[in-house]
């Protein structure tokens, strides 16, 4: 019976272990196509424009799309209800969305607000999971490092969005960044699967 539950938890861990990779790659991948967009659509715009409707449009869009990858990875560990964390990210990113819609209609520099808060509290809550997560899962410490780096870019975009210089094209490479901070741990998730099925 005892070697039954351990096979049991280690396959868990290997599904769990390849399908966060999986979704880590998914997300590398949105990530590199709405940086291209938002580099393409918003880079001369400062904060006195209002942003085009394809720049408002990526921005409602990529809060919704972290609300998507959050159900899938409560979906694909199997926490459902359970998982406040969880809950409250994904409440997070439907009232960033809200709160786009209407940004999105004043000034960029009220975009640009809008998306630090949500980077700051989202990244936040990306540092809770990766802790919490790195007892079971393990090889969490890009995700730490990205949590980090997010609450400090949020704070950044806060900051610099009552500058007359403001930029959306500043979140392109915030994201770049979480794209390669996702590349990076679906790598460590791989290294760490191929040790447990040594």
């Amino acid at each position: 019976m005892t070697q039954t539950s351990a096979t049991s938890s280690t396959t868990t861990t290997t599904t769990t272990l390849s399908g966060l990779r999986s979704l880590y790659l998914i997300r590398v991948a949105f990530s590199l196509i709405w940086v291209a967009l938002v580099v393409t659509t918003s880079a001369s715009l400062v904060s006195t424009d209002r942003p085009t409707v394809i720049a408002a449009v990526l921005l409602v869009i990529y809060p919704l799309w972290d609300v998507i990858a959050t159900l899938l990875e409560r979906r694909m560990s199997g926490t459902g209800s359970t998982d406040r964390v969880g809950t409250t990210n994904m409440a997070l990113g439907l009232a960033t969305a809200a709160g786009m819609i209407n940004a999105v209609f004043s000034t960029i520099g009220t975009a640009l607000l809008v998306f630090g808060i949500w980077a700051l509290l989202s990244g936040a809550i990306q540092l809770v999971v990766a802790i919490r997560r790195r007892r079971t899962v393990g090889a969490q410490w890009p995700m730490v490092i990205s949590g980090g780096l997010s609450v400090l870019a949020g704070a950044s975009f806060a900051a610099m969005s009552a500058s007359a210089t403001s930029s959306l094209s500043t979140v392109a490479g915030y994201s770049a960044f979480g794209a390669f901070w996702f590349l990076v741990s679906a790598t460590a998730l791989s290294i760490r699967s191929r040790r447990e099925k040594r």
